[in-house]
């Protein structure tokens, strides 16, 4: 009796082994086949000059759609009913459709940013409080890259539902600096400087020209504020040399540094 119990769960140990063993190489070769058919699919909209952003938009719709069929070939495969298994899912699906409705409204709002696009693969962009670059439109969120280095998701209805700001869509781009003057400075000495210093500054247009102005009075003395303009990937360069360059100039010019000036009454 125990022999015959030890030959049945031998063989039925054996045979579930064989079937996960198969199930892997299914899911393998199938995985295998799903990537040639996306490069494939890649390949052929290239050629046809499709945009990036929209040529990944349906890789990855393409590569979701494709898995979920693996994984009901391979049920069905092994004996599932996938006409219950697909009944099940529809059960489920009703007792989680709260939860999924946000998912929902993500892939949504995906293929409005993919149609209407306000931006695309490539570009720096504000989006839902994340300052970046697009690095990949998904099906239900988008990655940017942000300045320090950091690959962030934002669900696509977040970005799509709030504001969007894309800084590579315009030809330039206007840079906000200050420059605190002491109260006896020449302020208009200080601004014909800066206005001639500042335009030297690499990747600086020559049009429009910087403007150099009077911002606005502190206890310190005047503010000017300093706006040189330029291409939207010279940005922080031209952003970092004009502050240097606003230093060096105010105290090359002998422009006195501004202090906090306090008066005592005695009665």
């Amino acid at each position: 009796m125990d022999a015959i119990n030890w030959s049945h769960w031998s063989d039925l140990a054996v045979k579930i082994g064989l079937n996960i063993v198969s199930a892997i190489l299914l899911w393998l070769v199938g995985r295998w086949l799903i990537n040639f058919a996306t490069r494939l699919l890649d390949a052929k909209l290239a050629s046809k000059s499709l945009d990036h952003t929209i040529r990944q938009y349906v890789k990855s719709f393409l590569d979701v759609t494709l898995t979920i069929v693996l994984v009901i070939g391979i049920l069905g495969f092994f004996g599932v009913q996938t006409t219950t298994f697909a009944a099940v899912i529809a059960a489920a699906g009703v007792a989680v459709g709260m939860a999924w409705s946000g998912l929902l409204a993500n892939f949504a709002a995906g293929i409005f940013l993919v149609v209407l696009r306000p931006f695309k693969v490539g570009d720096l962009v504000g989006v839902a409080g994340v300052v970046g670059t697009v690095k990949h439109i998904g099906l239900f969120a988008t990655a940017v890259d942000t300045p320090d280095g950091v690959l962030t998701l934002v669900g696509n209805n977040k970005i799509f539902s709030d504001t969007i700001q894309n800084f590579s869509a315009t030809e330039q781009r206007r840079v906000d600096l200050k420059a605190q003057l002491a109260a006896s400075a020449d302020h208009a000495a200080a601004m014909s400087l800066l206005r001639e210093t500042v335009a030297k500054v690499p990747n600086v247009l020559a049009s429009p020209a910087p403007d150099v102005g009077l911002l606005e009075f502190t206890p310190l003395g005047p503010v000017l504020a300093v706006r040189p303009y330029c291409k939207p990937q010279d940005y922080w360069q031209v952003y970092f040399d004009s502050n240097r360059v606003i230093r060096e100039t105010l105290a090359a010019g002998g422009f006195p540094a501004p202090e906090q000036a306090m008066v005592v009454r005695q009665s």
